[in-house]
């Protein structure tokens, strides 16, 4: 754990030259998810951030925690190590609730922060006074602590949007970011009316201006904006977050130079084009877990990101009974940045066995208890309203263990006198004064003005790293990826690594680290070997192929399989759609791929033209992977139905967004069986045939067929549009 507080002074904290080892490595410490297990099954769309304690607090959404539980006034819980918990309770209970929130509204999707010396929480409250019968806005509530007491405002941040039909635009799912333009920006909205940013009064309580849509409807929500070399970085959860054991949510980024965007992905695609676009920050992985999404992100002591967020064990989907409330437990895992985009595990996805925990605390032998153990020439000092004993330093001090060399991070929350500078190894000297961040290595120096109106009697971090791409100085409000500065040089290795502060400064939570080493190459993903089967359409269709349910208006000719589109579907009861399959080939791993042309033009309603391929069991056991018109979007969609209750038979269905479209498009399914002997199949998706981007996998019972399909024209188009398939072929997978 960290030290309470130091107050540095002209001369402070020098850490021993590295090369010299600590006195004990610490042990490593792991987690598994779900990490919340110790005491809730469920821990909804979660935010989290570091307290002036020290310890790490999260909070969610107000789903019971366990089965049969009350429903909650949104949960808290901390944690000193991420591998054990404790419950704090509820946000609120009746008597703190917003006064201008219905009876009966829920409230969403906690979005936690700090600045002017108070923490602040957003979130959504789906019903409000104003308009009773479901009309979300986002409400915000302060307190002097994380863990509360809470003090809800007297009325909404951004009000409800009527969407002009009678009904109320999405206004949920907020997220606060706190910019290098010194102004606080607020993401809110989701699926119904895309998500929008406007920007906040500067203490964060009401909405001002006009706000800038930053997605197409029908894609995004859950949104979470973090700032990195240079780069505005949105996230949103797509697609369902709550179908029980079809849950395909997944997360997608694209990034800006501003905090309104325009946001375009890592191929050029923006997030509000009808074509939309999105980067996979995570998606699922033929594990037991489905559904990632909803998430935030940290930054630990050794500057390592981590992605947390909720999902779905498909296994035990319900929190109640099937098609109730889902069991959303939370989830952590690291995020590497490659390419300058972010992936979880390098494109792993979910994690299921231990993994190695955030890292937390000095590294320096600084007791939290007693803050002055770790260091040479400081005393106790009683401590102060946020608890807990501090440590005064006057004039110099070092600490009794050593800081590493070749990489550092140095990190604490201050309150800035007139000037302040950190020492790194007498090669990095990062000072905050005169309104500026600069920063200078050997004779490179950087300078990064810091807003008119910044408030250095406040608490913000401050930290500065040698390692991954260069050296950087940055200043915020909370480490969560909001920026007031960041200076930036290229790389550096330091040879040693003396620590020394110079100036003024109330100092806590501080933290010497090495610096994690950064995952620069995404992990493997399926490709083709050698040509086991399939089929040109270079004549009539042979033996391989099968029909269920023959459309007679499917005809090869000229080297295509041209497939009208049939007023018809494959989801719930209906099950009238025409299926085109083909044997797959023997062995346990193998990609099949074909290639669609399929026109469903832009921007205007074709719900829900579309054609692609298809795993199929039964008509209630099958996963399907599309070109699909979803209102104004095109999208491709990885659904999966299958029988979730079986006393009567009601089946579930749900999908995972991946890739982008075009009305020339290959997709691939990518087959093989796990350790445990189930039957796994990954979707992946090209635009030019080349470059292929992986994503959601779905397990199923039993090995499947695979075919083709072209159906959902339920517009009345005369004539329907047609899906040509050039081939359909299966490949070694390598």
């Amino acid at each position: 754990m960290p030290s309470k507080r130091l107050l540095a002074t002209a001369l402070a904290v020098v850490a021993v030259a590295a090369g010299t080892s600590a006195a004990t490595a610490a042990p490593v410490v792991t987690t598994t998810n779900p990490i919340t297990a110790g005491f809730a099954d469920s821990f909804a769309d979660p935010s989290i951030i570091q307290g002036r304690d020290g310890y790490w607090y999260a909070y969610a959404t107000s789903d019971p925690l366990v089965a049969n539980g009350p429903f909650g006034l949104m949960h808290m819980a901390r944690t000193k190590d991420f591998s054990s918990w404790e419950y704090l309770g509820t946000v609120f209970d009746d008597q703190t609730k917003p006064a201008w929130a219905a009876p009966g509204s829920f409230f969403w999707a906690p979005d936690i922060r700090y600045f002017d010396g108070r923490y602040v929480m957003y979130f959504t409250v789906t019903d409000t006074l104003a308009n009773p019968g479901g009309d979300p806005a986002i409400g915000v509530a302060t307190a002097p602590t994380p863990a509360g007491p809470w003090t809800a405002g007297d009325g909404p941040v951004v009000a409800p949007r009527p969407d002009g039909n009678g009904g109320y635009l999405g206004t949920i799912d907020p997220a606060m970011l706190t910019a290098a333009d010194g102004k606080r920006y607020l993401y809110y909205g989701g699926f119904n009316g895309g998500i929008s940013v406007t920007e906040l009064s500067a203490d964060g309580m009401h909405a001002v201006g006009t706000p800038t849509q930053v997605t197409i409807g029908d894609r995004y929500e859950g949104s979470y904006v973090v700032y990195r070399d240079g780069w505005y970085y949105f996230m949103g959860s797509s697609m369902n977050c709550c179908a029980g054991p079809t849950t395909g949510y997944s997360v997608f980024a694209g990034r800006s130079r501003s905090p309104r965007g325009p946001f375009v992905d890592a191929d050029g695609a923006k997030l509000t084009d009808s074509r939309v676009g999105g980067t996979t920050v995570i998606t699922q992985n033929g594990n037991k877990w489905i559904g990632p999404g909803h998430h935030a992100f940290i930054t630990d002591a050794a500057g390592q990101d981590h992605i947390v967020y909720h999902a779905i064990d498909r296994g035990t989907p319900w929190l109640t009974d099937p098609f109730g409330i889902n069991r959303r437990p939370m989830l952590i895992d690291q995020i590497d940045w490659i390419n300058g985009w972010p992936r979880t595990r390098a494109g792993l996805g979910p994690s299921e066995g231990p993994v190695p925990a955030p890292t937390t605390g000095s590294g320096l032998g600084i007791d939290s208890t007693n803050p002055a153990a770790g260091l040479v020439g400081a005393t106790a000092n009683p401590g102060d309203s946020v608890g807990g004993p501090t440590a005064l330093i006057r004039g110099a001090a070092q600490t009794r263990a050593s800081a590493p060399g070749g990489s550092l991070r140095v990190e604490a929350d201050v309150k800035l006198g007139s000037s302040f500078t950190t020492v790194l190894g007498n090669q990095v000297v990062a000072t905050v004064a005169n309104n500026r961040l600069t920063l200078a290595v050997g004779r490179r120096t950087t300078s990064v003005n810091l807003p008119a109106d910044f408030d250095r009697t406040q608490w913000n971090k401050l930290s500065v790293q040698v390692g991954g791409s260069g050296v950087t100085a940055r200043l915020n409000d909370a480490g969560l990826g909001d920026v007031y500065a960041e200076a930036r040089l290229p790389g550096l290795t330091l040879h040693s690594a003396p620590v020394r502060w110079l100036g003024s400064a109330e100092v806590d939570n501080l933290t010497v680290r090495p610096v994690a080493k950064p995952v620069t190459k995404l992990a493997p993903v399926p490709r083709t070997g050698k040509l086991l089967a399939g089929d040109d359409f270079n004549g009539a269709l042979g033996a391989d192929w099968s029909w269920v349910r023959q459309d007679d208006k499917a005809t090869v000719a000229d080297g295509n399989l041209n497939w009208p589109l049939e007023n018809a579907d494959m989801v719930g009861s209906g099950n009238n759609a025409g299926l085109l399959l083909h044997a797959t080939p023997a062995g346990k791993s193998w990609v099949a791929e074909t290639k669609l042309h399929l026109d469903t033009g832009i921007d205007d309603v074709r719900n829900y033209q579309q054609a692609g391929m298809i795993v199929y069991l039964n008509d209630d056991d099958f996963a399907r992977l599309g070109d699909v018109a979803i209102w104004k979007t095109r999208q491709t969609e990885y659904g999966r139905e299958l029988v979730a209750r079986p006393s009567d038979g009601a089946t579930s269905y749900g999908a995972a967004a991946i890739g982008r479209t075009a009305p020339t498009m290959w997709m691939r399914i990518a087959y093989h069986e796990n350790a445990a002997g189930e039957h796994v199949y990954q979707a992946g998706t090209s635009v030019d045939g080349k470059n292929w981007t992986w994503g959601a996998s779905w397990v199923l019972p039993a090995a499947a067929r695979i075919g083709l399909y072209a159906h959902g024209e339920f517009t009345g188009a005369n004539p329907p549009p047609v899906a040509t398939f050039d081939y359909l072929k299966f490949y070694e997978s390598k």
